[in-house]
């Protein structure tokens, strides 16, 4: 009976920090809603500074001019009240965790929202500006480049994910040496295997120009580099033992001789 309310009562809260997470969403899209067309006109302008003299954005759909600044309205509000939406997670699992548990996570989840941030940066400054610039210069002679917005959206959240996932290269590193699951000699070892995939990634996620793919595939090799360097020396410092216990258990005969003694006071 008491597991049984135990298990209710996590339910009541999971319930009741889910609908907190979402209430912070939905307030901040409604924040965001009057300027969900600057949102997207902000999205769009690298491509919009790509384009030739005169080139412009089309909407190929009847409703897709509304419904497409909509979505970049939610997907910014979503990214907006991410730290009050973990924070939520956080308090749900925290009670369960041990302390050891507890250091570990939060540290990792700050660096994790950091570095995807810093990805979805990365592609925004740096890799739209050229693989816009290459889509628009390798067009014949006498063809129009106008990009659906619809479809330049998707394009983008793809281009979001790929380089955000792959600015998480350095925790998913760390997080595995940490947990014992990868020794740091295993990492070291699989460098060239690594070095392949992730040029073989940039090829999957970037246009067919060399730049973008090095552009991918060259932070995701070095980042990690970096989360094998800084896994070898958290486990290093960890691996440090502490000062032996004095406390020596007691033999057979000592625990026999201790027994005897409790009963003949107990007489």
């Amino acid at each position: 009976m008491d597991s049984q309310q135990t298990f209710i009562s996590h339910m009541l809260e999971l319930r009741d920090r889910l609908l907190r997470a979402a209430i912070a969403w939905i307030v901040l899209f409604v924040c965001l809603f009057p300027w969900a067309n600057d949102l997207y006109s902000l999205l769009a302008q690298p491509m919009l500074n790509s384009l030739p003299k005169g080139g412009q954005m089309i909407a190929t759909e009847v409703v897709t001019p509304f419904f497409v600044p909509v979505k970049v309205a939610m997907m910014t509000a979503f990214l907006g009240s991410l730290p009050y939406i973990l924070y939520q997670v956080w308090s749900f699992i925290a009670p369960g965790l041990y302390a050891h548990e507890k250091k570990m996570i939060v540290p990792l989840t700050v660096a994790s929202l950091f570095l995807f941030a810093c990805g979805m940066a990365f592609a925004y400054f740096l890799v739209f500006p050229v693989v816009f610039g290459f889509v628009v210069g390798i067009a014949p002679q006498g063809v129009a480049v106008m990009t659906d917005i619809n479809k330049y959206l998707d394009f983008v959240i793809t281009m979001f994910m790929a380089f955000g996932v792959t600015f998480e290269v350095p925790i998913v590193v760390i997080a595995l040496a940490l947990m014992g699951m990868v020794s740091i000699d295993k990492f070291r070892e699989a460098r060239p295997y690594v070095i392949v995939g992730a040029f073989v990634i940039g090829a999957i996620f970037t246009p067919p120009d060399v730049i973008s793919q090095l552009m991918l595939a060259i932070p995701l090799w070095l980042l990690y580099e970096l989360g094998v360097i800084i896994a070898a020396v958290l486990v290093r410092n960890r691996s440090v033992t502490p000062p032996a216990s004095d406390y020596q258990p007691m033999t057979d005969a000592e625990m026999d001789a201790e027994l005897d003694r409790i009963e003949a006071g107990q007489k």
